[in-house]
């Protein structure tokens, strides 16, 4: 049986083939680069990571294209705020999620296009809408007609008397449902020039043009949050779809991340954002955090899952940095069979645990060559997953970790030394030197990040 994958649109797990074959092609909602990144953003973007994996094994050409919100109404109401560019507050914020991808072993995506990069992709777009009597321009703004497109809802599921309303019923809408394409320029705000007039592009409108640029007007799989579904995704197939596009041809979201069972919001001083994290844990082992359940369900944010997940992956960690095995070309079975069913990776880590479990058995028995063979094969499913310790990405850290308890072993030797030479005191505050520094690391990694 070949890759399913759990379609909203059509609400079921569908068999998968690309429209070209041997090449996937794949639209994933990137960040609006207003505040750094929290983990909900983060798990996203390790979930589709996984996905870019999982299709590079099974020998797909993955071409992925991963947007840059740079022009917002959020990015706009801080540089307001701040008395700001715009571009001072999106370009610090855009290196920090580069950073924390690359922290997190994420690969990088085929083409990463900013949306003020392609405004007149936008106005084109626009203009097709209005030729085909789907948008209508008042007073420089310009409409998307709800109305005029009778399919509108069928993603998010919604009838159009039981719809909730999401922008603002702004001056000139025909219905309240209407969305903007195109808004003028208000006061103090960045403006390109357009036939309407000078203003900047709706912010849904921004990724059908990207994506038909760079994709064409059909590709693969649209990916992002479940959060996006409703208003963005659903504003997003309308337009594309009645401009002409066939657009995407699986949508796949992520469940949220939630902290106290409430959503994660978007500040600039975030407890949940991930730069401070990264301080206090491994990057590898957030990321077996954020990876470790279903992508499509909800995670609860806790310390004490997430010391329990980094436990989990130390365990492994152990395995493979004892025995040191090559990784295998081949999978198991039950491995695969879980990543192809709507990429089941809980069922797919049982398989690593049980693995581990049955290498260490064989090392306490003394039977090397079947520890071995464990080995070879948790590494080969841990690269899967970008979770391999002694992969390239990870690798740096066991050498860190190697030449500190090198370090220490020589700290401790020049501590033993002044105590036979009788030197006691020296002896002792070496030794509280050494417990403090150790007290600090274990602190640093098993924080109370949250209170």
């Amino acid at each position: 049986m070949g890759l399913r994958l759990y379609d909203t649109h059509r609400r079921a797990v569908r068999d998968f083939a690309p429209r070209i074959p041997g090449t996937v092609s794949i639209y994933l909602c990137g960040p609006t680069v207003v505040v750094p990144p929290h983990v909900g953003q983060i798990r996203s973007q390790v979930s589709f990571d996984i996905l870019h994996r999982w299709l590079k094994h099974r020998g797909y050409d993955v071409v992925l294209c991963r947007n840059v919100t740079d022009i917002e109404d959020k990015i706009i109401g801080r540089s307001l705020s701040e008395g700001i560019p715009w571009w001072r507050v999106t370009d610090p914020v855009h290196r920090t999620f580069a950073q924390v991808y690359a922290a997190l072993g994420c690969l990088p995506p085929t083409v990463e296009p900013r949306a003020t990069g392609h405004i007149p992709e936008m106005i084109e777009m626009i203009e097709q809408l209005a030729d085909a009597g789907h948008a209508y321009e008042h007073d420089g703004d310009v409409y998307f007609s709800v109305g005029s497109y009778p399919d509108y809802g069928s993603l998010s599921r919604q009838r159009a008397q039981h719809m909730r309303i999401t922008e603002e019923n702004e001056r000139g809408k025909i219905d309240p449902r209407d969305f903007a394409l195109w808004k003028r320029v208000r006061p103090g705000e960045p403006f390109w020039h357009s036939p309407w007039g000078e203003g900047r592009p709706g912010w849904h409108l921004e990724c059908s043009a990207m994506a038909r640029r760079y994709l064409g007007e059909e590709f693969d799989i649209h990916g992002g949050g479940a959060n996006l579904i409703f208003p963005h995704h659903e504003n997003e197939m309308a337009q594309s779809r009645a401009a002409g596009d066939s657009f995407a041809r699986f949508w796949l979201h992520n469940g949220p991340v939630t902290h106290r069972g409430e959503k994660i919001r978007k500040h600039v001083r975030n407890p949940l954002a991930v730069p401070p994290l990264l301080d206090r844990i491994r990057p590898v082992e957030l990321r077996y955090y954020l990876g470790a359940a279903h992508y499509r369900s909800p995670v609860e944010f806790s310390l004490a899952a997430l010391e329990e997940a980094a436990a989990a992956y130390r365990r492994v960690e152990r395995f493979v940095l004892r025995v040191g095995a090559d990784a295998d070309r081949e999978l198991p079975s039950q491995f695969t069979a879980a990543m192809d069913n709507d990429l089941n990776v809980p069922a797919a880590l049982s398989a690593v645990h049980a693995a581990v479990g049955e290498g260490n058995a064989a090392l306490g028995a003394g039977d090397h060559m079947r520890a071995v063979r464990k080995c070879r094969s948790v590494r080969a499913m841990l690269n899967v997953l970008g979770l391999d310790p002694l992969s390239e990405i990870w690798s740096w850290e066991t050498h860190l970790q190697d030449v500190a308890e090198a370090v220490l072993r020589v700290v401790r030797d020049m501590a033993s030394a002044s105590f036979a030479r009788g030197d006691h005191e020296r002896a002792l505050i070496v030794e509280h030197q050494i417990e403090m520094a150790l007290a600090k690391r274990h602190k640093i990694q098993h924080p109370a990040l949250i209170r």
